[in-house]
C-alpha cells in the first residue's frame, strides 16, 4: 500500500508549509508539495503529501476528507500513479490511403470532373 497521498480541491492561499502542518496531526510527513501553475505562480488548487507509513496514509485520508478548509471541502484520497502521457495517438499511413477514401483520385465527378 503506498503513502502518497493526493488532496485536492485546495483554497490558492494553502502552501506546502501550511499543507505539511495540517497532515503532521496524523503522523511524520516525508513531504508536502502544492502544484503551482508555471507562468502565474498561483497554487493550481491540489498538492500531494507523502507520509512516512501507510498507516498514517489512512488516518490522515479518513481525518481530513471533506474538510471545510476557507469553505472548500478538500478530497484527501490515495495518489494513483500518473498515467503515460506518451505520443498521442496517430493514425497509421494505411487509414488515409486514396483507395480507402471516395473523394479523392481521378473521375470522381465534383467540379472540373476528372483529370486530363
Amino acid at each position: 500500500m503506498t503513502s502518497k497521498i493526493y488532496v485536492g480541491n485546495l483554497p490558492y492561499s494553502v502552501t506546502d508549509e501550511t499543507l505539511k502542518s495540517n497532515f503532521r496531526e496524523f503522523g511524520e510527513v516525508a513531504s508536502a508539495k502544492v502544484l503551482m501553475d508555471q507562468d502565474t505562480g498561483q497554487s493550481k488548487g491540489f498538492g500531494f503529501v507523502q507520509m512516512a507509513t501507510a498507516e498514517c496514509a489512512q488516518a490522515a485520508i479518513k481525518g481530513l476528507n471533506g474538510l471545510s478548509v476557507e469553505g472548500r471541502a478538500i478530497v484527501v484520497n490515495l495518489a494513483r500513479p500518473r498515467e503515460d502521457r506518451g505520443a498521442a495517438k496517430s493514425a497509421g499511413p494505411a487509414e488515409f490511403r486514396a483507395s480507402k477514401r471516395q473523394d479523392v483520385g481521378y473521375g470522381n465527378g465534383g467540379f472540373g470532373g476528372g483529370r486530363y
